[in-house]
This record gives C-alpha cells, sequence and structure tokens, in this order.
C-alpha cells in the first residue's frame, strides 16, 4: 500500500486546494483510483469521497549545454468529505 503513495506535493497550489478538502500525492505510474482510495485509508485513517488522476508528461530541459528530461508521472487528487482532515506532519 505505501508503495502506491511516493509522497504529498506540498505546493502552493495544492496548499490552496486543502481548504476545500483536496489533498495531492504523488502516486506510482501503474495505481489506479481504487488503489489510490485503500492506500489513503490504510495510511491516513481517512475515507476518500472521490480520487482524480493526472499523468504529468516528461519535459524536455537544456541545462548547463546538455539537455536532459524531467521524470514526469501521476499525481492524484483525493477529495475528502468535510470534517475530515490529513496531518503530513
Amino acid at each position: 500500500m505505501t508503495s502506491i503513495i511516493k509522497n504529498p506535493r506540498v505546493t502552493e497550489k495544492a496548499s490552496a486546494a486543502q481548504a476545500q478538502n483536496v489533498y495531492t500525492f504523488d502516486v506510482a505510474d501503474n495505481a489506479n483510483k481504487n488503489e489510490i482510495k485503500k492506500a489513503v485509508f490504510a495510511l491516513y485513517k481517512v475515507k476518500p469521497v472521490k480520487v482524480n488522476i493526472v499523468t504529468i508528461p516528461k519535459k524536455s530541459i537544456f541545462q548547463r549545454g546538455q539537455i536532459g528530461w524531467k521524470s514526469g508521472g501521476k499525481k492524484a487528487f483525493v477529495y475528502l468529505k468535510e470534517g475530515d482532515k490529513i496531518e503530513f506532519i
């Protein structure tokens, strides 16, 4: 279960979404919505109402005269019911 959720995405946009009970996580590339719901329940003991998944594409970057790649991956938006909360720290 813990290998499905890699880590919470702590960004300015993700922090603003927490006011509406939406939490954002980096997830494994082969994870589906049902597995993510089960993993969130196992880790944080809250039952998600809904899960949306977004695939982040690979992007090419130019750094120090060389071409490289940002890895991309998957992120999940986990919606909780009113009153539920996830504490990261």
